[in-house]
């Protein structure tokens, strides 16, 4: 973040584990995806969903706007809802289809919003599940701008 006076690495608090990060991505409540549309302009919208250790899923009506732009261009961004402690993370979404997945983003989805979405939910067809996994995650504390910034880095 040039120009924002952030402490180096071994400065200040110093950089975030990267359990603070999976903590927040885990307990959020709804997440902002961005995507980006055919004529390369912006598109975010609020979803729900589950990180399940190194993948966030999310579903949306394969008619969406944000669910055409990734199957058009799977780029996208994932942020939680918290803007003051936030955890960005940068990566390219995949659709799923396999039962095994379906069956597991249905139990995440139930436990986590304790709801009794039936599998069917799920129908490809009508309904897109996507799987993020990262490629660059960003964090930082509000009370701590200038030392807690931090940045992961994931192969593929």
């Amino acid at each position: 973040m040039p120009g924002y006076g952030i402490a180096a690495a071994d400065e200040g608090s110093g950089l975030l584990p990267w359990s603070w990060a999976a903590q927040r991505l885990t307990s959020a409540q709804n997440y902002w995806v961005s995507t980006i549309r055919p004529d390369g302009a912006p598109h975010a919208m609020p979803v729900w969903g589950m990180w399940d250790d190194s993948e966030l899923w999310f579903t949306s009506g394969v008619q969406s706007r944000k669910a055409r732009n990734l199957m058009t261009d799977p780029r996208c961004v994932v942020t939680t809802e918290d803007a003051v402690n936030p955890v960005i993370m940068e990566g390219t979404a995949r659709v799923v289809t396999d039962p095994a997945s379906l069956r597991r983003v249905i139990d995440l989805m139930n436990e986590k919003y304790s709801t009794d979405i039936e599998f069917s939910f799920l129908d490809p067809g009508v309904n897109a599940t996507f799987s993020v996994r990262p490629q660059r995650v960003f964090g930082m504390v509000h009370g701590d701008f200038t030392g807690s910034p931090t940045r992961w880095t994931f192969a593929g």
